[in-house]
């Protein structure tokens, strides 16, 4: 492949960006969605405190495995668990952290989507991947690199398409990154959250990709 069309949506995103700004000559346009740049302060909002604000009774749960002790770095302290010797409590650690981000997802809890996080095998891989990723900083040179080298993007063009009231992703991150992507068409979705499966990202996404 010469050139192609990337598109990613939250971890795809900072993939999509990542690959971009690496191979800026290899893309002939973007389509993002639910921006996530994995810098320090988006991280600490979703895993440490922000979003916990917002979703007490989820936060809970997502607590519940981590002694009060260690509560004052909550990834390290799955990371541990995540990448442990006790299938039990590597386990419980799992479901816990993904019950968390898909309780979060969307701006209605959809309840068949959140029972995702009870499938051994599925919470498994997604705990354990993400956190992997985000306790070494996704193996990036520095914090904010993907928004500080998205003037790279500035021959590239395409769409960023972000809800509203995402609450694992907030829009702040689309935001600074449209301001450096000055080519990029940044579409607020009103009445979403992250996930793609919600009627108006769904929409703005298949816009988008007709349009390129």
């Amino acid at each position: 492949v010469q050139r192609w069309i990337v598109f990613g949506g939250s971890w795809g995103s900072t993939l999509a960006l990542a690959y971009a700004e690496t191979h800026p000559q290899r893309v002939k346009a973007l389509i993002l969605r639910g921006i996530f740049t994995i810098r320090r302060k988006e991280l600490t909002w979703f895993y440490q405190e922000g979003a916990s604000l917002m979703f007490p009774d989820v936060w809970e749960t997502y607590l519940k495995p981590i002694p009060e002790v260690e509560r004052f770095d909550m990834m390290s302290a799955y990371y541990r668990r995540l990448t442990g010797t006790d299938d039990v409590v590597r386990k419980e650690c799992a479901k816990a952290w993904t019950t968390w981000e898909l309780s979060t997802s969307r701006l209605f809890i959809d309840p068949s989507f959140v029972a995702h996080a009870a499938e051994d095998q599925f919470a498994d891989a997604f705990a354990r991947i993400e956190c992997h990723y985000f306790v070494n900083g996704a193996f990036l040179n520095y914090d904010g690199q993907l928004i500080e080298e998205a003037t790279r993007l500035n021959n590239i063009p395409g769409v960023i398409v972000q809800g509203r009231y995402d609450v694992v992703c907030p829009a702040y991150s689309a935001w600074d990154l449209k301001k450096k992507w000055t080519k990029a068409d940044l579409i607020i979705v009103p009445d979403a959250g992250h996930s793609a499966l919600e009627a108006g990202i769904t929409r703005e996404l298949v816009k988008a990709c007709d349009k390129y």
